[in-house]
């Protein structure tokens, strides 16, 4: 049986995120030298702000956003709003409270309302609220996932326990709880529109050399006791090196989160900090608390344990995993390979000649859409790969490509990414799937998706592409993620089954 962090701190104040300093060593209890701070914003230019605070629900340009998200409470007091002031939008806020209630009155439970292009989706988490308004054509799915995530991303810095209070005091107003957390929110809402991890539930790790990763393993490894429930290496959101206590799981929701909560608060990039937080995947109700240490501007290493006054002996354990990355130059490794980026598109291996005795297709699955007939010299025939997403199912870890030169600008990566989403969700459907293999065109793209027991792959190519040369190149990115998967997956056993 895991051990479980302990939840009794929501019987006060939930406690926020303290740090110590190496002056404060002198005190003989770590727990009395507590200094609560509430993270800032980050003065990271990647790190989205919240924006037009003197909008309201009668603001036109407010009315024209495309997308909203709201949190409130049962009782229509707003705790979150993704665009103006939430003390201004308390009368939008009750309204969408009395819509709920309305339909809970007459024994029901609301999820989606349509208006015209607008989707009104609904999530009800007990005494929280969360809203959904979308004219972007997103899938319902999607919405509610992103939904779910913005909860969850409450309950990282809450617990789950919060409701305690709603219960006490139906008309409670936790907004000050949350009070200096919005850049969290608004980071994770901007991550929607870029992370395929938000969507498809896997994590993904920066490329490095095997023996490279290695060494961060066997460190991290080193430093795990009774203390470390989890210690992982980070590169911005993605992961270099995770190691876990036997019998515990770590969801990668969780990782996103997590990740998510450290990168946008600035007072974890500038202090040695030791935070209360919550995995929801892991126990919605109780805390755990994180050390969490940036060696540079990309890369952290964060201790999870269930012991709240360990700072000290996690300090040690960090200047140890300190002095083996650099003498072992991981972290170099590390900003080498953000310079290099990810996987490139254009450095798709040629297709083997037909003489060949190492088909590629000799060593695909036997799924396979479609095996090959010819050889096929060019990227993608007469037209282009563009980008792929390739997802292991046993590791639940995906590779994401660079994108090429054919979709440069935000926008022609959010539409992408917007179609990724409704072609998971078309793929996964459970009245009419799941599906195999999907093959659609329009004036954008040719999508390609195919998922087996083993994986799911993701291909966007450029719309003149033909079928057979896009299934064709399909096989041949999958063979080139099998030949490099040593560089761009954590192996060694999936994280939910340490």
């Amino acid at each position: 049986m895991r051990s479980m962090a302990s939840s009794s701190a929501l019987d006060g104040n939930p406690p926020l995120p303290f740090h110590f300093s190496d002056d404060e060593r002198g005190s003989t209890s770590a727990t009395t030298e507590i200094v609560h701070t509430i993270p800032h914003s980050t003065t990271s230019s990647w790190i989205p702000r919240k924006r037009n605070l003197d909008e309201d629900d009668a603001s036109i340009s407010w009315r024209k956003r495309k997308k909203h998200f709201f949190i409130l409470s049962h009782s229509g007091k707003p705790i979150y709003s993704r665009y103006g002031d939430e003390f201004k939008l308390a009368g939008f806020s009750a309204t969408l409270q009395a819509i709920i209630s309305f339909v809970e009155n007459g024994g029901d439970s609301v999820k989606l309302v349509r208006a015209g292009k607008h989707q009104v989706v609904f999530l009800v988490k007990g005494p929280i609220y969360l809203v959904c308004i979308s004219c972007t054509e997103e899938p319902y799915d999607s919405l509610m996932g992103q939904l779910e995530l913005i909860y969850g991303q409450m309950l990282v810095i809450l617990t789950k326990s919060i409701n305690r209070y709603f219960e006490k005091n139906p008309k409670f107003d936790m907004t000050p709880l949350l009070g200096g957390t919005d850049i969290v929110f608004s980071s994770l809402i901007h991550s929607f529109s870029w992370n395929p991890g938000t969507f498809i539930h896997a994590y993904t790790c920066l490329p490095l050399a095997y023996a490279t990763r290695q060494v961060a393993g066997a460190v991290l490894q080193d430093v795990a006791d009774s203390d470390v429930l989890f210690a992982t290496l980070m590169c911005r959101h993605m992961v270099i090196s995770l190691v876990g206590a036997q019998k515990t799981s770590l969801h990668p929701d969780d990782m996103l989160l997590l990740a998510n909560f450290v990168m946008s608060s600035e007072s974890f990039r500038t202090s040695e900090s030791f935070s209360p937080v919550c995995l929801p995947r892991y126990n919605p109700s109780a805390f755990l608390y994180a050390y969490i240490h940036y060696f540079d501007a990309d890369t952290y290493l964060i201790l999870l344990t269930t012991s709240s006054d360990v700072f000290y002996h996690l300090k040690d354990c960090r200047i140890r995993v300190e002095m083996v990355l650099l003498k072992s130059n991981v972290l170099s490794e590390v900003q080498r390979s953000l310079l290099d980026g990810g996987m490139h598109v254009d450095d798709l291996p040629p297709a083997p000649l037909s003489g060949s005795s190492h088909l590629v297709h000799n060593r695909l699955p036997s799924d396979s859409p479609e095996r090959f007939k010819e050889p096929d010299l060019g990227i993608a025939g007469p037209a282009g790969l563009w980008h792929f997403i390739y997802r292991s199912i046993y590791l639940d870890q995906y590779v994401s490509s660079e994108f090429s030169s054919s979709i440069n600008t935000p926008q022609q990566q959010k539409r992408l990414y917007r179609a990724y989403q409704k072609l998971f969700v078309s793929m996964h459907d459970k009245g009419i799937g799941p599906h195999k293999t999907q093959f659609r065109r329009d004036e954008n793209f040719v999508l390609l998706c195919w998922v087996t027991q083993d994986f799911e792959l993701y291909a966007a190519f450029d719309p003149l592409a033909d079928k057979a040369s896009a299934i064709n190149t399909c096989n041949r990115v999958c063979q080139w993620v099998k030949d490099v998967e040593n560089e761009i997956f954590l192996l060694g056993g999936s994280p939910l089954s340490w």
